[in-house]
């Protein structure tokens, strides 16, 4: 997973084979006083790409919800909404999908006027993204002026995952990429938002992926249950070629080890799972991801 597939900056033909993955992802509260309502947004079912197709997903939510609908958002998301209305005092969400996903996936390919309107909204800065000098004179190591943009990005690619270390637990989806770029600590979602501010400041479309990544056990050793997790990485948009995926956290273009759940401007537009309830107490979450290659 350190070292970029090459063959994808040649411009030659590529035969692509599929893989096929089963995903289980379980989610589950704990909460220490009783919660009476709650009304939550789920994006865990993984959309449907060009390189990827969802066969199959079966959603087992408890307690039983008194009301559910499933829709897209605005990006195509797949949504599930769901409520409720009985008091509980534990949540549980497991999603299990099947996907198919193309041998070097990592492109998505753009037409028609509806998509060039999709792609100018990724251009601006958000919260999560927002850029200052210093993010901007980091881009600019990259982004030389006359370089093709994917090459750019592939070397951005691979200075965050050169300068930032991956430090589970030192940020928060609320810590400021000013912090970030101070204590160069950080994980995949901080590592996605500091690549598309820079794209972004240069003036590039850039979005946020959301998504799985497949984990390979060392040989000769058993993998275990429940260590993989959700993974981000950010995509750009280069002129000529369409959306192109690339993950700073593991120094690489994106492959067929990457499922897409979703995408958006930043994680706000893409978080797994969030939701409102009505209680007085704290609560306990713990998450379980294993992608199995079938």
């Amino acid at each position: 997973m350190n070292s970029a597939p090459n063959q994808w900056l040649s411009g030659e033909a590529i035969e692509f084979n599929s893989m096929k993955y089963t995903i289980q992802h379980k989610t589950a509260y704990a909460y220490l006083e009783p919660v009476s309502l709650c009304h939550n947004i789920a994006r865990l079912v993984p959309r449907n790409t060009r390189e990827q197709t969802c066969t199959n997903t079966h959603i087992l939510i408890s307690p039983e919800p008194d009301r559910i609908n499933e829709y897209e958002d605005f990006f195509g998301n797949k949504i599930i909404y769901f409520s409720i209305e009985k008091e509980h005092h534990e949540l549980s969400v497991q999603v299990t999908s099947e996907v198919e996903r193309s041998e070097g996936a990592g492109v998505e390919k753009v037409s028609g006027q509806n998509d060039i309107l999709e792609i100018k909204q990724h251009i601006f800065e958000t919260p999560m993204t927002s850029w200052d000098e210093q993010i901007l004179q980091y881009a600019k190591e990259s982004f030389i002026p006359e370089r093709p943009v994917i090459e750019a990005a592939l070397d951005l690619t691979q200075r965050i995952f050169t300068d930032f270390e991956y430090k589970p637990g030192h940020t928060t989806v609320a810590t400021p990429l000013g912090v970030l770029m101070k204590e160069r600590k950080g994980v995949c979602q901080d590592f996605a938002h500091l690549a598309i501010a820079c794209v972004r400041s240069i003036g590039i479309p850039a979005r946020y992926v959301s998504g799985y990544i497949e984990t390979l056990s060392p040989e000769g050793a058993e993998k275990l249950i429940g260590v993989d997790a959700s993974h981000a990485w950010f995509s750009v948009y280069v002129p000529g070629r369409g959306w192109t995926d690339f993950d700073p956290t593991n120094n690489c273009l994106v492959s067929d080890q990457h499922i897409i759940i979703g995408w958006g401007r930043d994680y706000a537009d893409i978080a797994p799972l969030e939701g409102i309830i009505l209680s007085s107490g704290s609560h306990e979450l713990t998450v379980s991801v294993d992608v199995k290659r079938i």
